[in-house]
């Protein structure tokens, strides 16, 4: 597997969480979303739609933008409500036209962008000042014995592993300056939900296959081994909680009307 491929991994998005649907509500206030008339909505990176359908939660409409085919097709298969139209298209290129949405997100993927050439096209094709949203949904760690454990055994088995994905802070550390260094984006608000998520042990298990990064470093024998790993961690619990702690970066297009 490939750093950055998601095409084997379609089918196990189906065990991933959400996102806080506290925190895309406050930021959809804060914007106007519901108080604009034909307001859209362009989930860029969608994958097989968690973040679209937290969307369709709170009341939102749009397009749902995906590079892959694969996870392109689960989501379309998954999702079945009229409210977002599934496109190909990547944040480089999102094959929209130009001013043509209000609010763009990117859930758990902007770092896998060229992020310079991404926020250009996301200036393209948001309304005059519309919103661009960069959203992760990293596991609160430190709040948790248990998922502090997992972590540990995970880097024991696969010393050599470095995160790119999770909100991780060597992706978010300059992302202020990534977003408003260009002058196409202002004022710029940073928002922070914790919340918890109960699973099963199936489903925590098909959560973590689908996590890219480590599957494409540890490779697929030191997978297994973390995946039995996690397995006897959690064999006596009857329901796994895990934390999680949504954190959204949001900046307003300086284009004028």
């Amino acid at each position: 597997m490939k750093q950055g491929d998601f095409t084997q991994l379609a089918k196990a998005y189906i065990n991933r969480t959400g996102y806080s649907l506290h925190a895309l509500r406050a930021i959809a206030k804060y914007i106007n979303a519901y108080q604009t008339p034909n307001f859209l909505v362009a989930d860029v990176g969608a994958g097989t739609g968690k973040l679209t359908e937290n969307l369709i939660e709170i009341g939102l409409k749009g397009y749902a933008i995906e590079p892959n085919s694969s996870m392109l097709h689960e989501g379309m298969r998954l999702i079945k409500e009229d409210f977002f139209t599934w496109k190909q298209g990547s944040g480089e290129e999102t094959f929209l036209p130009d001013s043509s949405v209000d609010w763009v997100l990117m859930g758990s993927s902007f770092h896998w962008t060229n992020q310079s050439e991404a926020l250009k096209e996301f200036y393209r094709i948001l309304k005059p000042g519309g919103f661009f949203t960069a959203v992760w949904n990293p596991r609160d760690l430190e709040q948790n014995e248990l998922h502090k454990r997992i972590e540990s055994k995970i880097y024991s088995i696969a010393p050599m592993i470095k995160r790119a994905s999770s909100g991780a802070s060597v992706y978010t550390k300059n992302l202020e300056k990534t977003l408003l260094e260009s002058g196409n984006f202002k004022d710029l608000i940073f928002i922070e939900a914790p919340y918890e998520v109960e699973m099963t042990q199936d489903r925590y298990l098909g959560a973590w296959r689908s996590v890219n990064d480590i599957q494409a470093q540890a490779g697929p024998q030191k997978f297994e081994e973390i995946l039995k790993a996690i397995e006897e961690e959690t064999s006596s619990l009857e329901a796994i909680r895990v934390p999680y702690k949504t954190r959204a970066w949001t900046v307003q297009s300086t284009k004028e009307r």
